[in-house]
């Protein structure tokens, strides 16, 4: 079953035939919500807001660890990611949707592994290819076969938040190798691996980073929610096709 993490602008799938809501308990705490079931595109499907239905959970505050567990029990296969960012790189504008290959993380102090505590053996797991690859075909080709475009490959820089990065910060980034920054890329990813979770995540670009086109002085907020409007749309229909393919 594929399951559905919602981000910024994305806390509910307009589109999904609602089957059934559940509380779902887990070892590391209580999830950003209740999962919601249902159908789309003919094919079930699993969906959960990571910032909570009223978006009340700030980036670092996330229980990733519980979200993550709470989509495996619930017999989730395959995890697509939605999360706003701002774009870095030049062709990245406001409203693109992009499809990240790699990413780096610049959070700390957030729970990121399920393999601590006492009595737990050290446990590795490999990230060299933090996303699927399969995962993102599959985006991919219902990206393109519903007619939405979508940016194949781009380096997803995670930083801490809630607060938005400086001008210098970007620029660092930028020098890092990165093309986009949001704050949730991780440790959902590496929780998804460790749980042997297919993970793909498509990034709705809100905005241009600090320091960078129309954000050169200050990152205008109050035009964030109209762009996320618009590209979530076409999310919700690259999702509808990848639920039903």
């Amino acid at each position: 079953m594929l399951a559905v993490i919602g981000g910024s602008g994305l806390s509910q799938l307009a589109n999904l035939e609602v089957t059934d809501r559940k509380a779902v308990r887990t070892p590391f705490g209580e999830p950003s919500g209740p999962l919601t079931f249902g159908r789309l595109g003919g094919s079930p499907l699993v969906f959960l807001a990571r910032h909570g239905y009223g978006h009340t959970i700030a980036p670092h505050e996330v229980n990733y660890r519980a979200n993550v567990w709470a989509l495996r029990e619930v017999q989730a296969t395959a995890i697509v990611s939605i999360a706003s960012a701002g774009g870095i790189r030049p062709d990245l504008v406001p409203g693109t949707l992009a499809l990240p290959h790699q990413l780096i993380d610049y959070t700390w102090g957030r729970a990121a592994t399920f393999f601590e505590g006492k009595g737990m053996a050290v446990t590795h797991v490999d990230f060299t290819e933090p996303y699927s690859g399969r995962l993102r075909e599959r985006v991919l080709r219902a990206a393109s076969d519903c007619g939405e475009s979508i940016v194949d490959g781009c380096v997803y820089a995670a930083t801490q938040g809630p607060r938005l990065e400086t001008a210098a910060e970007i620029t660092r980034l930028e020098r890092d190798g990165a093309d986009l920054v949001g704050m949730t890329g991780m440790p959902e990813a590496a929780l998804a691996r460790e749980l042997a979770l297919e993970y793909a995540a498509i990034a709705v670009v809100a905005n241009y980073a600090a320091g960078r086109g129309d954000s050169a002085q200050r990152i205008a907020l109050e035009a964030i929610e109209a762009v996320l409007a618009g590209a979530m749309a076409r999310v919700r229909k690259i999702i509808e096709r990848l639920a039903g393919g």
